[in-house]
């Protein structure tokens, strides 16, 4: 059984279909990329993945577990977690404090244990420094962790909404364009970044990327959109051949 299956996914806004008829299939501890010109619906599909938008036909099946039309902490605690294309942390917590977020769907205590700062919260709160701290090494931000997250350099805030995002421990991460705005360097250490995610965690990720390179480079299957619709699937090389998503991406017939 495939860990997610999108099964005829769609979804209308008023008269407009965003996205129709999507069929996907992502295996257990394998890298996809999700590929299309400007408008092709990528991150609506990321949006009916991770509940802040509800499909209008189809079914999202993860491991198992009809989750469509869920809400996104629903989603989220089932296995989802995901980046932005534009980094959405929490500027004025610090960096540790960021990710500790994220493990807040793991690791609980009730509201009276935090006002009256009960032994469990205390045991509590070590546990998720101690997980966060864990987190920050593999990404090489523990000497940043009591630093606001605002203040970090952009390639490193990458790296810190995708530990933030691993916080959850998901069984897939969605990546939306995690290399936009970055420079050769950074590219290229987050290629390496990813696969090392992929391996350690054991998880299968799929990302949004508009760097055809980087797609090609990282990914082992690519799903190709253009105006909400599947126009191509396969390898890199089938991909790059494909005469439709030439057409869609040089404008052709």
């Amino acid at each position: 059984m495939a860990l997610l299956e999108v099964m005829n996914l769609g979804i209308a806004f008023g008269g407009l279909q965003a996205v129709s008829q999507l069929d996907m299939k992502i295996e257990k501890g394998h890298l996809y990329g999700l590929i299309g010109p400007n408008g092709a619906g990528k991150t609506t599909v990321f949006n009916m993945l991770t509940g802040v938008y509800k499909p209008t036909e189809g079914d999202i099946i993860l491991d198992g577990t009809n989750i469509t039309g869920k809400n996104s902490e629903k989603i989220c605690r089932a296995g989802i977690a995901r980046t932005f294309q534009n980094i959405r942390l929490f500027d004025q917590l610090t960096v540790l404090e960021n990710v500790k977020v994220g493990l807040h769907n793991q690791i609980e205590y009730g509201v009276l244990t935090g006002i009256f700062r009960l032994p469990s919260y205390f045991s509590k709160e070590k546990e998720m420094n101690r997980r966060g701290m864990e987190l920050l090494k593999i990404f090489g931000l523990e000497k940043e962790a009591q630093l606001p997250a605002n203040s970090l350099p952009y390639g490193k805030q990458r790296k810190l909404e995708m530990a933030r995002a691993l916080a959850t421990n998901p069984k897939l991460l969605l990546l939306d364009e995690p290399a936009a705005g970055m420079n050769p360097q950074e590219t290229a250490e987050l290629m390496e970044t990813i696969r090392f995610v992929k391996e350690h965690f054991k998880i299968a990720i799929l990302l949004i990327e508009h760097d055809m390179n980087f797609v090609m480079g990282i990914c082992e299957h690519i799903t190709v959109l253009d105006y909400g619709r599947v126009i191509a699937s396969g390898t890199g090389d089938q991909v790059r051949n494909n005469p439709k998503v030439i057409a869609a991406y040089l404008g052709g017939d």
